[in-house]
């Protein structure tokens, strides 16, 4: 005896019998496209920069490092070249209070002509 069969799980679809053409776009313009575009140019290539602020830039910066059970570190550094570091708890918190009093005695930051008329 046979056993009766089983139909397929998977459905088959009917191949084409032949090639087809793609389908084409509908109204397509010229290579490059209008004129007209391409004299107006990019403004924002030549104008000033919009994050240019008010004036303002950093002179000095202190950067501290003070991981979990690790030694503390820190590096006080200025535009006017004063360039100091320190290690270890004390000294951090003494080199964080010198870079706080640099900021009265900056050259950069106060202006040295009017102090002599004064």
């Amino acid at each position: 005896m046979n056993a009766p069969s089983r139909p397929s799980l998977k459905s088959i679809t009917d191949t084409p019998t032949g090639p087809q053409a793609a389908p084409q776009a509908v109204d397509t313009t010229a290579v490059g496209g209008p004129k007209v575009a391409a004299r107006k140019g990019v403004r924002t290539a030549v104008g000033p920069d919009p994050q240019a602020g008010d004036g303002r830039y950093p002179v000095a910066w202190l950067t501290i490092v003070a991981a979990r059970d690790a030694t503390p570190t820190a590096t006080s550094t200025c535009l006017c070249g004063r360039n100091r570091s320190a290690v270890g708890h004390v000294r951090v918190l003494a080199l964080i209070a010198d870079h706080t009093a640099h900021r009265n005695t900056c050259p950069l930051r106060t202006r040295q002509e009017g102090r002599d008329a004064a």
